[in-house]
């Protein structure tokens, strides 16, 4: 039997378990704290307890496992010193690695679109300390062999993961007018599933954009959110008055604009998406909360 170990085993490394389980595979999940252990181990899966800061605590993986690292990377820096441990510390090569990396690291691209041949020139050190997990994963595989797949994220949504409570507090959006970067998102089950097909079918050392191909601003993403879910639309406001009240990671996204070529993901990976547009995937999430509730009652 295969054994599949997550790093950092929270919303998406949790879909994926789940997945994997229905493969047949013995799940093992690296998490740190005991309510994490707990919710693993309910669900039939291994849990081990560890922490990436810490190397001394790492326990040891199961012999040529089939790894997805989902950890994200230290809150500061521009390295990810988590991955750094993380490898240091492999007792023997892993299988393969899938690692969920971002779009970020292409930087503000002035709303072209951006494909895998894009260079990466990351603007901020969020960006950077994923790029730098790349090239350690990277240099990895040249040294021991092991396959390492990497897949750059846009903006994940779904269930649990909408800004549901941000627009019931009226918290603003920036105006149509000054609205011009382009964001772009994955279904949280659609990525779950993207992960799966990387470690089947994903070439050794490649690189896959994901995303659902359908860009948009984040003003429509919020007020697309606000008319599926009933609420009231967010109040628009000028750019000058958002870089006085936004924070400052939503101003980073404001800052950065790119369009995201998902086709090599659609093509190599032989991926048809679930929820291809953010209409599609937000009616999902609504009949979700709505079957959530009827089983709350």
């Amino acid at each position: 039997m295969t054994h599949v170990a997550i790093i950092g085993c929270g919303d998406i490394g949790f879909r994926v378990a789940q997945l994997e389980q229905q493969n047949s595979r013995h799940v093992v999940g690296l998490v740190r704290s005991p309510p994490c252990v707990t919710r693993l181990e309910a669900h039939g899966m291994q849990a081990l307890q560890g922490d990436l800061d810490h190397p001394d605590q790492l326990p040891t993986l199961p012999s040529q496992a089939l790894v997805y690292y989902f950890a994200p990377p230290p809150p500061q820096g521009t390295a990810d010193r988590r991955m750094e441990n993380f490898l240091q510390t492999l007792k023997q090569p892993p299988r393969k690695i899938i690692y969920i990396s971002t779009t970020g690291v292409y930087g503000d691209c002035k709303g072209a679109w951006v494909d895998e041949t894009t260079t990466p020139t990351p603007g901020n050190d969020r960006a950077k300390r994923r790029l730098d997990a790349e090239k350690r994963l990277l240099a990895y595989q040249q040294k021991s062999g092991t396959p390492v797949v990497i897949l750059r994220v846009g903006g994940i949504y779904g269930p649990g993961r909408l800004p549901l409570e941000r627009i019931r507090q009226g918290a603003p959006v920036l105006c149509d007018e000054d609205s011009h970067s382009f964001t772009n998102r994955i279904h949280a089950d659609d990525l779950a599933r993207i992960c799966i097909a990387a470690a089947d079918k994903g070439e050794a050392g490649a690189i896959y954009n994901v995303s659902d191909g359908q860009p948009g601003t984040m003003a429509q993403y919020f007020n697309t959110v606000a008319h599926v879910f009933g609420l009231p639309a967010p109040p628009a406001i000028g750019l000058r008055e958002a870089r006085r009240r936004f924070s400052a990671e939503m101003l980073s996204y404001l800052d950065e604009s790119r369009r995201i070529d998902n086709r090599k993901m659609l093509h190599d990976l032989g991926i048809t998406l679930q929820y291809p547009n953010l209409e599609a995937g937000l009616a999902a999430c609504l009949t979700h909360a709505i079957d959530h509730e009827s089983i709350k009652h």
